[in-house]
């Protein structure tokens, strides 16, 4: 087998080159269909137009909307941030005192804790 070194490397620049272009339209195409601004005939137009000229159409989209996908994204985080933040309250608010003691109780009677324990967790909760 010969292939040499030179070749090696040059078939693995192609690779990842070809990875990092996939990688790109569906960073593009990931972008376009989320936006609720633009309609689906201006959403048809740059798939037209990225997949007719794939370079141009892509960093064309990416000159002209780079800015905004940032935004989009911000916000897309934003909102995954509060939602989770949401839910984390919501279930840390749901746990009542009596919950709490039962929970006690329930070692309790399992031998898990002491009498003490019980004693000292069921001030904390009552406090």
């Amino acid at each position: 087998m010969n292939y040499p070194l030179l070749d090696v490397m040059w078939s693995m620049v192609v690779f990842f080159s070809w990875v990092l272009w996939i990688w790109l339209l569906i960073v593009v195409y990931t972008d376009m269909f989320r936006r609720a601004d633009i309609g689906g005939g201006a959403k048809a137009g740059w798939v037209i137009f990225s997949l007719l000229v794939p370079f141009i159409g892509v960093f064309t989209y990416l000159i002209t909307q780079g800015r905004g996908m940032g935004e989009r994204r911000e916000q897309q985080l934003r909102a995954q941030r509060t939602a989770m933040d949401d839910h984390i309250r919501s279930v840390a608010a749901s746990s009542t005192g009596a919950d709490e003691l039962a929970k006690a109780q329930d070692l309790l009677d399992r031998g898990v804790i002491t009498g003490d324990e019980y004693a000292t967790m069921k001030r904390k909760v009552l406090a």
